[in-house]
């Protein structure tokens, strides 16, 4: 079910509600399999509105962010994330904060016109404004140093992302590792 928002939440107004998708596809590094593997995943995402949020001048209006996903066939999940994703209007700038439950957050963000269908942010490790920590286990065997996302909201009501977390990872010597993930959401129907 999607939400209807104002003008104030920018591009993100296109995001906001509940979504689905059940053609998920995960690229990362398989630590039992000692390579690159690809995963077919479905998710669930909620996207609840809030705002302003006033910081002394800066006015931001975003969209409580809640994710799970599931490998296909599974019961539990593989994945989670919560966080905010938030519109910065006098900036031009949408934000991303979250957190996975492996002991890692990110705040990536990117320049976007307010009436923008697509967009792009990013995260780079050492970053002071759209950075990425992680734990001490994380930062000496897979190390993220960037992170990007590429967004697009379809004409069809659905939106679609394709993300790319550069890693780089003790178990596989020489080049970085390119985590990706993609998928299309769809609004979840009326209960």
């Amino acid at each position: 079910m999607t939400e209807k928002v104002g003008p104030e939440w920018g591009p993100l107004a296109a995001l906001a509600g509940e979504w689905e998708g059940d053609q998920g596809v995960d690229v990362a590094f398989g630590n039992v399999e000692g390579s690159m593997i690809t995963t077919p995943y479905r998710e669930r995402v909620t996207l609840k509105p809030f705002g302003p949020v006033d910081n002394g001048t800066q006015h931001l209006y975003g969209l409580d962010y809640r994710m799970a996903a599931w490998r296909t066939g599974e019961e539990n999940p593989f994945h989670t994330e919560v966080g905010y994703w938030l519109w910065d209007a006098e900036l031009g700038h949408v934000l991303r904060s979250f957190m996975v439950p492996r002991g890692q957050t990110l705040i990536a963000g990117g320049a976007a016109a307010p009436d923008a269908t697509s967009f792009t942010l990013r995260a780079e490790l050492g970053s002071v404004t759209y950075g990425i920590l992680s734990n001490p286990y994380l930062d000496r065997a897979a190390k993220t140093t960037l992170y990007e996302v590429a967004i697009t909201a379809n004409p069809d009501g659905t939106w679609s992302y394709d993300s790319t977390t550069t890693i780089t990872h003790v178990r596989v010597p020489g080049a970085p590792v390119a985590h990706t993930d993609r998928n299309t959401l769809r609004p979840v129907p009326d209960a």
